[in-house]
């Protein structure tokens, strides 16, 4: 590819062809790869003439949108780009902005957010994002009652400069800050184009959120790394990605399983929009896509359904299916795409294919270590690899097959058990939709194991019948003792199913069946 060799976000703005789009959304003007190159160089000389320049971070609060997408680029080509979710509340910000250490906050003129009052209290600059004219993406910073003053270290980003900065979810614990530099997004950038065969013909539509790894690395930064363009829509709206769909005529969408299974749900009211779509794939990540919802994906639009696998440490992509004529495998993320893969017993040892362990990896897009976290760094790394987190095993071909989280597993009286396993086997039930399986504090057996289910329209069943059916293909240890019947299970700010503390939302944790 050309762009194999860019190492930071203003050298992979580098297309073929400058007039060529770039960003664009529904009922939008695209915004070329030209006019995106001098949109950031604009942006850079504007931030470093009011003092701020390379690895100074810059707090984000913007709508999902082409907006968002244009001011990560922009912002990450000459400073730090520290994108916050719009949702959060008043001490969520105050949390956030305090743990960055940000030097300003970046937010759209006329937006309404706590925000606002929280950077004020901070004494953190506020930048107005102001859009001009018509096209996707464009706009102009303002920053009202701010002196000039160099930057400290202007110019465009270097390499080992940091582009980005998220923080891991920190649903158990503590969020931690991950830091991924210029090297870093652009190496996973290449990687994914790489992996899908990216062109500039291609065009993503993209429905994820922009504050997270997926959408800003996956759907946005590998598009234009290979020359092609990025439609952001606001968000996943079920009913009107039918419309993008059509108006937008992408070759390729991604998103967290969640949100294929909305899709897919709505496809047959949209049979010809679907039937004339222009798609070549379709890919999935963040979570485990159960088998079924790839099987249905694939007749539902006829082309096939690439599983990734990802994670913000890695800039995200590690693995992914490959595309045909190569073969790819439901229930698979795939080969590695991008770092080295590997997997490791707790003593630290490289264990052998179809031998179960903690995926481990190693490469130019991982980063280097959780910012001022030695405790963090000490037990996620060990001689050179970063521990995911994640079970699984290699099989002799390459192809990587996860077990579940770790930390998800399933205590039951010594027997550890994943609820992958058990999720897979009640997709296969005709009346479910959608099943989560999660760890319910138990006082005879520590934890039992309990599932939340979503039932197909039109279908029926009883928690019963679930365990009873679960009970031909599972163990009885593993057959649910809790099921739980939900119109929708709870999700993530990125549409990931919330597994952790599951029980606890529900209200479970007595020795009774539900």
């Amino acid at each position: 590819m050309k762009f194999d060799r860019a190492d930071t976000l203003v050298t992979l703005l580098a297309p073929a062809e400058a007039s060529a789009p770039a960003i664009g959304a529904p009922g939008q003007a695209w915004l070329t790869h030209a006019e995106l190159a001098a949109l950031c160089l604009q942006t850079g000389l504007y931030l470093n003439g009011i003092g701020f320049g390379r690895n100074d971070r810059i707090a984000m609060v913007v709508p999902n949108g082409p907006l968002m997408a244009t001011a990560f680029i922009a912002i990450g080509a000459y400073a730090t780009a520290a994108p916050l979710n719009p949702a959060y509340k008043d001490a969520e910000f105050e949390f956030y902005l305090t743990d960055l250490d940000a030097k300003a906050l970046v937010i759209p003129e006329g937006f309404t957010s706590p925000a606002r009052d929280v950077a004020q209290r901070l004494g953190v600059a506020i930048v107005e994002l102001v859009a001009q004219g018509n096209k996707a993406g464009d706009f102009t910073l303002h920053a009202p009652g701010m002196a000039p003053g160099p930057a400290r270290f202007p110019g465009p980003a270097l390499a080992e400069d940091i582009a980005l900065v998220l923080h891991t979810s920190g649903t158990t614990a503590r969020p931690k800050i991950v830091p991924l530099t210029q090297a870093n997004v652009t190496a996973s950038a290449a990687n994914i184009a790489a992996t899908l065969g990216l062109t500039p013909e291609d065009r993503c539509l993209n429905i994820m959120p922009l504050f997270h790894i997926h959408g800003l690395i996956a759907a946005v930064l590998s598009s234009l790394s290979a020359g092609g363009s990025v439609a952001c829509a606001p968000g996943l709206d079920g009913m009107k990605f039918f419309e993008w769909l059509k108006q937008i005529q992408p070759s390729w969408y991604t998103a967290v399983p969640s949100m294929h299974q909305g899709i897919l749900k709505l496809a047959p009211r949209f049979k010809d929009i679907v039937a004339a779509s222009t798609l070549r794939f379709i890919r999935s990540s963040s979570a485990s896509l159960p088998p079924q919802v790839m099987t249905e994906l694939e007749a539902a639009f006829g082309v096939p359904v690439i599983e990734a696998y990802g994670m913000t440490e890695a800039s995200h992509q590690m693995t992914s299916n490959p595309l045909p004529p190569a073969r790819h495998f439901a229930g698979s993320v795939g080969l590695a795409a991008g770092p080295e893969v590997a997997i490791m017993d707790e003593d630290g040892n490289l264990l052998a294919p179809d031998t179960i362990g903690e995926v481990v990896i190693r490469g130019r897009n991982v980063t280097s270590g959780y910012e001022s976290n030695p405790t963090a760094n000490a037990s996620a790394f060990t001689k050179g690899w970063f521990r995911t987190g994640d079970q699984g095993r290699l099989d002799a071909g390459g192809y990587l097959w996860l077990t579940g989280r770790l930390k998800e597993q399933i205590n039951r009286a010594g027997e550890k058990i994943s609820p992958l396993e058990i999720d897979n086997v009640l997709m296969e039930h005709p009346a479910v939709q959608q099943a989560l399986a999660f760890g319910v504090p138990d006082k005879d057996y520590g934890e039992s194991v309990g599932a939340a289910i979503v039932l197909r329209d039109g279908h029926a069943a009883d928690a019963q019948s679930i365990r009873s059916f679960a009970a031909v293909h599972l163990a009885n240890f593993k057959v649910p003792s809790k099921v739980v019947f939900l119109k929708e299970i709870p999700k993530g700010a990125t549409g990931k199913l919330q597994r952790i503390g599951l029980a606890a939302k529900l209200g479970l944790g007595t020795n009774e069946n539900v």
